[in-house]
Formats: structure tokens, sequence, C-alpha cells
């Protein structure tokens, strides 16, 4: 199952990258462009055809694929001079930044599509209701809480005073059905302490009703019931529920993989630290083999299906709205830097306009190599180091 989890991996990955570029194909056709190749794989090519003025093939090493559209900037030379009316340079503006655009859209969608299918296919993981822990005290403070510790408290928790066992399935609080634990918290925590709170259980098949006064932690907000899930459960939502969950699930990792990526630099000893590769934003980020290792140590894992298809999912999805978002980023080579070179391009033709002079043109690339190379070296240094702290210090992405 191991080795079933990295061909898995590698082929949605590979997918991924292949409608990236196509993405970027179909609006170039779409808009005029002359599109010469569209190759999967990199290195020698195993195999290629001719459909009109485009080659399609594979190459041998199938780590990505690229699209070849002529005239992409002021250095790339045409083999035919009356082709740079069809060039890429040579369209609007606005055309040129929606076929840059277009690679990112595609992760961007595929991911979106990802986990609303996962939501209506598999359902959404949530912690169930039934009592798993039962707390014997209200903490003290906040770290005291944190630590799961009864270290100077007299007083039982709510619910265990109220007489909740363990096994008890919660199903509602104060006549509110609940169906997780995220609903069930969502009810509790806004309520003043003090209150008391009518709690449907169901126990040996019966259902039974108990009353609990809730308390406070101090530093804590909101009330205290002194309880925890059992495990996870997996809920299908109506089509509304799970494009919002797409939705809130594509913010989260968005802003997720923004923080982990700006703490990376200064936390680049934490991928060699065993204690802090888990416990760090910048320790959390790994490359494509941690990512790989990752899926095929769930799917060798004794988890159940449901949530060995939920975590490659959403593996997939993440790895597609980070590659998305960073290829976005303005700066040389990617495709958010050429984006950024298009937008330069068009105020400084603005101003020459309000000036009387003459469009400048193109920017000048020659210009802009040193930049995108030192881009191209550090990307590829940290690849490089992410790769070895995957290897030599693996994170453990399943949680278990």
């Amino acid at each position: 199952m191991d080795l079933i989890g990295w061909v898995i991996f590698i082929v949605a990955l590979l997918i991924s990258v292949m409608l990236h570029e196509t993405g970027h194909f179909v609006l170039a056709k779409r808009f005029g462009m002359k599109v010469t190749r569209y190759f999967v794989g990199f290195g020698p090519t195993i195999w290629s055809t001719w459909r009109g003025e485009t080659e399609y093939g594979i190459k041998a090493l199938p780590f990505g694929g690229f699209v070849k559209i002529i005239g992409m900037h002021s250095l790339d030379d045409l083999d035919d001079p009356e082709d740079e009316a069809r060039s890429f340079r040579s369209h609007p503006a606005w055309q040129r930044i929606l076929v840059l655009c277009a690679g990112s859209a595609m992760h961007f969608v595929l991911a979106l599509l990802l986990v609303f299918g996962l939501a209506l296919g598999v359902g959404i993981a949530n912690l169930n209701t039934q009592v798993g822990t039962l707390s014997s005290c209200v903490p003290v403070s906040l770290q005291a809480y944190n630590n799961g510790s009864c270290a100077g408290s007299h007083t039982a928790s709510p619910a265990q005073r109220a007489g909740l066992r363990l096994g008890d399935v919660v199903t509602a609080i104060d006549g509110r059905p609940v169906t997780n634990f995220n609903q069930l918290t969502d009810v509790v925590r806004p309520q003043p302490p003090g209150t008391v709170a009518t709690i449907t259980v169901r126990r040996n098949g019966k259902l039974v009703t108990l009353h609990a006064t809730l308390a406070n932690v101090k530093g804590r907000s909101g009330s205290y019931l002194g309880l925890a899930p059992s495990g996870v459960v997996f809920q299908v939502p109506s089509p509304l529920g799970a494009v919002e969950y797409s939705g809130t699930t594509f913010g989260q990792v968005l802003v997720g993989s923004a923080q982990a990526v700006a703490a990376l630099p200064s936390g680049l000893h934490d991928l060699f630290n065993k204690k802090e590769r888990a416990s760090t934003p910048g320790g959390q980020v790994t490359s494509v083999v941690g990512a790989a290792q990752a899926t095929g140590t769930e799917l060798a894992s004794n988890a159940g299906w449901q949530y060995k298809v939920s975590f490659v999912l959403l593996l997939i999805a993440s790895l597609n709205i980070f590659v998305g978002a960073f290829n976005m980023l303005p700066l040389l080579p990617l495709d958010g830097g050429h984006i950024a070179a298009i937008v330069y391009e068009r105020i400084r033709a603005w101003f020459a306009r309000l000036r009387g002079r003459p469009d400048p043109g193109l920017v000048n690339m020659a210009k802009l190599v040193p930049v995108s190379f030192s881009l191209f070296v550090v990307i590829a240094v940290f690849s490089v180091v992410l790769v070895l702290a995957d290897i030599i210090n693996p994170i453990n992405l399943t949680g278990g």
C-alpha cells in the first residue's frame, strides 16, 4: 500500500501540472496565439504526434510538463517572422494576463471540485458527540485546561455533576439537535457561566435528559461543560453546505500556506529538529516527497476508508491551492512575475501617452534575467532542503 500511495500521489501531481498547462494552452488557442508544443514530462521525447501546428507528446521524465507559446517575451526569437502577429507578446495585455492566470485558475478549480466532491461523496469529518473523555474538574486556569490538569481544583466539572457517562451520545442541548461536536460547543460556549443547560443523551438505546450548570475557566472565553468526543464522524452536507465547506477549506489552506511559507526562512533549522518539525509553521512545510510519503503511510494505516480518502483528497487539494497561489507571486520566472511585467509595461505606456511620447514597448527581459536566475536558485535550494528534511526527518502529516 505504501507504493500504491506513492503512485496515487505522483499521478495526481502529474495530472495537476498538466491541467495547469492545459489552462495556458486552451486560452492561448482561444485568443489565436500560436502554440507549437504540448508535452507531458521533460527530457528525451518518447512519443509525439502533430495535430495542425501543435506537436503533442510524452517525454521520458514524468515530473511535469510544458506548453510552448511563441514569442512569450522580448528575448524569444521566432522561427518565422511572419508569425509575430500570433505571438504572445503581440496580443493585448488583458489577453496575455488571462493566459498567464489560467494555469493557477485550473489548480484552484481542481481543488474546489475535489473538496466539493469529497463533502458530497464521502462526507465532512467532524468530531462526534459520543462522550469519550469526561473531565473530573473545572480547571483553575487556561494553562491547566490546555494541559488537561485538575491540580488545585476542587470543583467537579458540569458534565460530571450532571451525571453524564462515558459512551453517552449527546443528541440535543436545550432542545437544539446536535450531530457533531462543533455544533455542541457552538451551543454551549456562548451561554453565560451559571446557565443550566438541558442535555439530551442516548444511553443504552434510550433517551435520557440531564441538567448541567455551566462553569467558566479563568482566561478562557465561553462556558465550560467538561467533555470531549470519542472520535470522528463523517457527515454528508447539503449541496449548499458542500459549497460553503469548499470555500472555507480553500480560505483556510490559503492562509495557512502563506503563514507556513513566511515562517520557513527563519525556521529552516526546525526542519531537521525531531521535536520541532511538526510543532512550528516553518517545520510543517513539506516537499512532494514528504506529501507522497504521507499518502503511502495513510493508505497503509488501519484507518477507515473514509478517513483515507478524505486525507488523500484534502492533501491533493491543498497542494493545488498552494501551487496555484505560489505561482501567482509577482516574481520571475513565475507566472505572477510575467503578469507584473505586463502591468508595468501598461503603466509605463500610460505615462508615456501623458507626456506625448511613444509607447516604450515590451520590458527588456535581458535586464531581468539575473533576477529570474537568482530566484530560480533560491527556489531550487529551498526545494532540495525540503526534500532532504523529508528524507532525514520526515514529518507526520497523518496525525497518527
